[in-house]
């Protein structure tokens, strides 16, 4: 397995070790009791990614939602992403 993680952000990656980094990518799956909870999370990193100007890339399953963070003008991962991830994270989900 390869990794491509920037160590620019140390101290926020740090903070999210739960999140897989691979390819320059940080994503994260969170597990729902039903289907809808997953819809009602995915509206909430929505409306927090409109106010943050950084858009992940979203999966949604069954009772599952994976979160895909990159910056893709710079290719790479930039303090947006770990910043985003934090807030994710902090959410309590």
């Amino acid at each position: 397995m390869d990794y491509f993680c920037s160590n620019d952000s140390n101290d926020l990656a740090i903070l999210i070790m739960e999140w897989t980094c691979k390819n320059n990518i940080l994503s994260k799956t969170f597990e729902f009791h039903s289907y809808l909870d997953g819809i009602d999370f995915v509206n909430t990193i929505a409306n927090i990614a409109e106010q943050e100007n950084h858009h992940p890339d979203i999966n949604i399953g069954y009772c599952k939602v994976t979160i895909f963070l990159t910056t893709h003008d710079a290719g790479e991962l930039t303090d947006k992403d770990y910043k985003l991830a934090k807030i994710i994270d902090d959410l309590g989900i």
